[in-house]
């Protein structure tokens, strides 16, 4: 049995990030998570903006944790080592509906804070960006671009760095309390079989199976909905066409439909369209939401072509509801003396990237008010990262490879991987060696090909360099297998 004072369950953005804030603490924290990485969920499967804050009731932890993540965010991104820009948003309308709710969201934002907000013609969106859609257009400054996989991946390994242990294909399978020693039993199931973890507390970190884990700990299994959305991935041909995001004028309850986002790495996504679904892991794609998404599209980004797309993808978000009146609620974040030594987090969907931290500091301070730990003199906030061989200069590159000469084999040619990258991603400090694990640490295989000419030169150094046999290589779930035998025997 291994023994932490405190669990984290989900190693999300939100779960990750509560493990770091942790670790400025002089406590053992081990985080379990039931897929083989960080961010296999909706913490990856999401637009990647920094949202400014304008679309949250006043005075709801949405709005107030959205606005505090989004202000806080360069000094974020410097110490974790992450790129991100902060673009700016335009909000477009076309009708004079739309410019009622637009100007009644702005009023919202300004009462949580937003700043620099303005209204803005055709003729300045024109400047702004002349591939956006609309006739005219409210312009939020603050609001900004990430990579979600590569910020909960930077969220994980500070913890690590920190003293965090993360155990992944640890699906939870019960929690109970022993009272006599004040202990939470939490038992999983692995690969290995049957486990259990023990920890003084326990916090529920779990995204989608948020409810149920909740349920476990002897709150309510809260009503939550899932809102799917389906998006396109345009290659970086179309990058160069959109330099900030462009989202429609929200609808009357705050959301929005179909908008186009340029990444941080020069890609553009174009969605998601909403509709419910009942499946906790329903990330197929459909034919029918693709088509009505190119039409949505073509109104944001006028780029938008066929020729460009390379990949689709759905992400789900676990909205907590009003079970009478399917009102979306705001974020739960609660402790109780009822359940001793716990913090709950459920629903936590859409902005939870902009929010994770500030979130992390909430869920933090209900422990240290009760346990009051000694702060770690060692923490270090700051990540340790190299910068990509895709963004050397020439003089850079050449000191590279003169250092190490690995870094003069380029293995993903669209996005200019080579193989020292690869190699040191493969022994990250989390221990990940799925395939989409090395894909989203370094992006090879994220280019125009998407992995046909280096997903198998990844599998073999996964291969070699952890000294497995190839039928041990994983895709990124528990049972993806890359291989399940040979096609032919050796001759």
């Amino acid at each position: 049995m291994k023994a932490y004072d405190v669990i984290v369950i989900g190693a999300g953005v939100v779960g990750s990030a509560v493990a770091r804030e942790l670790t400025r603490y002089r406590l053992s924290i081990g985080v379990l998570e039931k897929e083989l990485d960080v961010a296999c969920g909706n913490s990856s499967r999401n637009t990647g903006m920094l949202h400014a804050g304008f679309t949250y009731k006043p005075g709801s932890l949405k709005a107030e944790c959205a606005v505090e993540g989004n202000q806080e965010f360069d000094q974020v991104a410097k110490e974790l080592g992450i790129p991100f820009k902060r673009t700016g948003k335009l909000v477009v309308g076309f009708t004079e509906h739309d410019r009622e709710n637009i100007l009644k969201f702005k009023a919202i934002g300004e009462q949580n804070g937003v700043t620099g907000m303005r209204m803005i013609g055709k003729e300045e969106i024109v400047r702004i960006d002349p591939n956006a859609g609309g006739e005219f257009a409210m312009y939020v400054p603050s609001s900004g671009i990430l990579d979600p996989m590569q910020y909960t991946i930077a969220l994980a390994e500070n913890a690590c760095q920190n003293g965090a242990v993360f155990h992944f294909g640890q699906e939870v399978t019960g929690i109970r309390r022993q009272e006599e020693s004040d202990t939470w039993l939490v038992e999983t199931g692995s690969e290995n079989g049957k486990e259990t973890f023990a920890a003084r507390w326990v916090i529920n970190c779990a995204g989608m199976y948020a409810s149920e884990i909740s349920e476990m700990l002897g709150y309510p299994n809260y009503p939550v909905k899932g809102f799917k959305g389906e998006y396109y991935v345009l290659d970086k041909k179309a990058g160069q066409f959109l330099s900030i995001p462009v989202y429609p004028a929200p609808n009357d309850k705050g959301g929005f439909a179909t908008h186009a986002t340029p990444t941080v790495d020069g890609n553009v996504l174009v969605g998601p369209d909403s509709y419910l679904t009942e499946g906790r892991e329903d990330y197929k794609v459909t034919k029918e939401h693709m088509d009505g998404l190119f039409a949505d599209g073509r109104k944001m980004f006028k780029q938008m072509k066929r020729d460009y797309f390379i990949r689709n993808f759905a992400g789900i978000r676990w909205k907590r509801v009003n079970p009478e009146t399917g009102e979306v609620l705001d974020f739960m974040l609660e402790s109780s003396p009822e359940h001793p030594h716990t913090v709950n987090l459920v629903g936590i969907e859409s902005p939870g990237v902009t929010c994770a931290l500030p979130l992390a500091r909430r869920a933090a301070a209900k422990l240290v008010e009760q346990e009051h730990p000694q702060e770690n003199p060692a923490f270090d906030p700051v990540r340790p990262v190299r910068k990509r061989f895709a963004e050397m200069d020439q003089e850079e590159r050449a000191k590279a490879i003169a250092q190490d000469p690995a870094y003069g084999e380029i293995i993903c040619r669209c996005e200019t991987v080579t193989r020292a990258e690869i190699r040191d991603a493969i022994h990250n400090p989390l221990g990940v060696a799925t395939v989409t694990g090395i894909k989203n640490r370094t992006r090879a295989t994220m280019g125009r090909c998407q992995g046909g000419y280096c997903e198998t030169r990844i599998t073999e150094m996964i291969e070699q360099e952890l000294g497995i046999a190839p039928e041990q290589v994983r895709y990124s779930k528990k049972d993806s297998w890359m291989f399940s035998g040979k096609v032919r025997e050796d001759r």
